[in-house]
């Protein structure tokens, strides 16, 4: 009997609880996809390195989906506080009749357990279906072997996503049980009568409170933006957190007692049309929406960063890998090492291969009996110097104090980096770059790094001059200009001193190094030539010399896609799973008030009110309530975005406005799809009769 009840009150609310359903189905189904993610992988060929970046990548994700859980727990109890209040006056009928509680908890214990198998299984086949998109974008991404896709079903992924949202939908019905013990009659029938005292704040207060909110919310933005270096400790970037937190509860917090006196003062405005009306309604529920719009806006917030960030790593270092990568290898041995014998010392080289540091990379790898010429179809060699006379203290030049009091956790005792101008630009005819010419009494600077490029700028636009092995020369340029030697999938050039030939004394040569491009272009080819070169480690000579370290193409774009994957999938999973909350929360929140406000819509139809100025109240009441945390998380978004930009300023941060993009636009098509569907399912409740 009480089973069939449930299944049938499931049945007749089946439209109120469409943002619930719609919620779970896709909490569901994008849990298992995200967990799901190493079945799809078997089917892909990939290297042995890429497989260890998806384990890395499974390891990470599975942690994240801990914590993602615990959202979405906290959501479905959080949404199932306001779905209850849509069934008071059910329940307090039921009471009246004679059922107990005992039986009211059994009729919500079945409820639950249909809406949790019902959305189980439409999420899980929902999230089956996504998985095989899903692994196409994997392997795309890894660029795996799809010559044996096939369908694909993760079997620890459905198992997982059963007994986390087993245990979730338990503690749903825990709650409801504890809910209904508590209820009493009278507020059951009632319930939908009363609203929230309408206390009007004292307007000084709130206005001195929001100054002060403003104040403090300000100094965390410049924290974040200008003094970001400061932020060491862990305890360091709690600082500006907890402030923004803080900030914005109190911001809320005063508005809520604003917002109504300053448009009551403005008389006009106050009783045009259903204003009035439209902001008591609003009113009404002001004291438990503060906290609720804080915790929405600063997951807003989170969710607009994540995906903005997470997207620009991404799509630049896609990029970097096609422009910082324009040769197949790069190999660099260290030369000279007696003449800084201290410092490679402490780095634990041995004393013979310091004694042995006199080979290029060329002769080094022939003393192995590996002949490059085999292998390579083109290639330059070309030298780096370093004095301990010239180092950062001495390039920044009477600039030195100023900057080291911004800057004060720059190395400034590191040895530059020196290059002969002919040189570097054998290097950019090779990588495709700019060439330079420079006078016998100029020095320029090559640097990609942004942050060492806006130090170094400082006593470039100063004229500050260098003393290199007895000449004295003088900045070209007044700002550094863009290049780099190494290649990497990131920015990290912080600095090349380019001198005149002349200059240069052969005896500081620091190190030496090989660029070159293959005979082949098949990647299994290219794999065992390198497999070749990391074997010679394991030679009988290689104790007592210091082998040749180099990057390759192929290694940086594993690395590269690897990190770049890690992510992406994780930013999305916890943006997109953000989002959905929040976007929920409002949902769930606006439609429980839409079923409690339905008497007061009723009397607006009475007294002569047409539907037109009903929807259109309805409308801003509910706009009000989405649009609101979701203009103050855009404003700390902006400087949330600034600080990511310091951050993930090595990776490069071209994409930037491309990912803002796409991020907006997921945001208008989930938040923004959450509040038509809220309307319209608000406008419907308003129908009722």
């Amino acid at each position: 009997m009480l089973c069939k009840l449930s299944f049938k009150n499931i049945k007749k609310s089946i439209k109120d609880y469409a943002i619930y359903f719609f919620t779970l189905i896709l909490g569901v189904a994008i849990f298992y996809v995200f967990n799901a993610l190493d079945s799809q992988t078997v089917m892909m060929n990939v290297s042995s390195s890429t497989a260890e970046l998806i384990d890395l990548m499974m390891t990470m994700l599975s942690s994240v989906s801990v914590f993602v859980s615990f959202i979405l727990g906290f959501l479905i109890i959080y949404a199932s506080r306001f779905l209850m209040k849509r069934r008071n006056k059910e329940f307090g009928i039921y009471l009246t009749l004679g059922m107990s509680k005992r039986k009211i908890s059994l009729i919500l214990f079945f409820e639950t357990l249909f809406i949790g198998i019902i959305s189980l299984l439409v999420g899980l086949g929902l999230g089956v279906l996504l998985s095989q998109v899903m692994s196409l974008v994997v392997a795309n991404m890894f660029e795996a072997n799809l010559t044996k896709f096939a369908f694909v079903f993760s079997t620890s992924a459905f198992f997982k996503t059963i007994i986390y949202f087993s245990i979730m939908y338990l503690l749903v019905m825990i709650f409801n049980t504890i809910s209904v013990s508590k209820c009493r009659l009278i507020d059951l029938l009632n319930g939908a009568k009363t609203s929230e005292r309408i206390k009007l704040k004292n307007p000084y207060l709130c206005i001195i409170i929001f100054t002060i909110s403003c104040i403090v919310l300000g100094r965390a933005y410049y924290i974040v933006t200008h003094d970001f270096l400061t932020l060491q400790e862990v305890t360091d970037v709690m600082k500006p957190i907890i402030m923004g937190a803080a900030s914005t509860f109190f911001i809320f917090w005063s508005l809520s007692g604003l917002i109504l006196r300053i448009a009551m003062s403005i008389k006009k405005f106050y009783y045009k049309g259903l204003n009035s009306f439209t902001l008591r309604q609003f009113s009404s529920k002001i004291n438990t929406s503060v906290f609720g719009a804080t915790i929405i806006c600063l997951m807003l917030f989170i969710t607009i960063c994540l995906l903005s960030s997470c997207l620009t790593v991404k799509n630049s270092m896609n990029k970097n890998i096609r422009k910082l990568t324009p040769a197949d290898a790069m190999f660099t041995v260290n030369m000279n090492m007696d003449k800084y014998y201290d410092k490679y010392r402490r780095y634990g080289y041995s004393d013979s291969q310091i004694k042995n540091s006199s080979y290029t990379v060329k002769e080094m790898f022939e003393l192995f009996d590996f002949d490059i010429t085999s292998y390579f179809k083109d290639y330059i060699e070309v030298n780096t110097y370093a004095t301990e006379n010239l180092t950062l203290n001495h390039t920044l030049g009477s600039k030195l104090d100023s900057i080291r009091t911004n800057f004060p956790f720059l190395a400034y005792d590191t040895m530059e980096t020196i290059m002969k101008v002919s040189d570097y630009n054998k290097v950019a005819k090779f990588y495709g770059l700019k060439k330079y010419s420079l006078k016998n009494d100029e020095y320029m600077i090559i640097a990609d790094f942004k942050s060492m490029v806006n130090v170094r700028n400082i006593a470039l636009k100063n004229k500050e001059q260098i003393n290199l092995f007895g000449h004295t020369l003088k900045p070209k340029y007044d700002t550094c200009q863009d290049g780099f030697l190494e290649m990497s999938s990131q920015h990290i050039n912080t600095g090349i001193i380019l001198v005149p030939d002349d200059v240069v004394k052969e005896e500081y040569l620091y190190e030496n190094h090989l660029i070159g491009n293959y005979k082949t272009t098949n990647k299994k080819e290219i794999m065992k030539i390198e497999n070749n070169i990391n074997e010679l480690d394991n030679n009988s000579k290689a104790s007592f010399y210091l082998l040749p370290f180099g990057s390759t193409k192929l290694a940086i774009k594993e690395a590269t896609v690897g990190l770049s994957a890690m992510a992406t999938f994780i930013g999305l999973y916890l943006g997109i799973i953000f989002l959905i909350s929040s976007a929920a929360i409002l949902g769930l929140k606006e439609l429980s008030e839409a079923s409690d406000n339905k008497q007061r819509f009723i009397c607006l139809r009475k007294i002569g009110t047409d539907e037109k100025m009903i929807n259109k109240a309805l409308f801003r009441q509910i706009a009000i309530f989405f649009m609101l945390p979701l203009l103050l998380a855009l404003i700390h978004s902006i400087f949330g975005i600034m600080f990511a930009v310091k951050v993930l300023e090595v990776f490069g941060t071209e994409q930037l406005l491309p990912s803002i993009i796409a991020t907006i636009f997921v945001l208008v098509i989930i938040y923004g799809g959450y509040f038509l569907i809220t309307y319209y399912c608000s406008k419907n409740i308003m129908k009722e009769r």
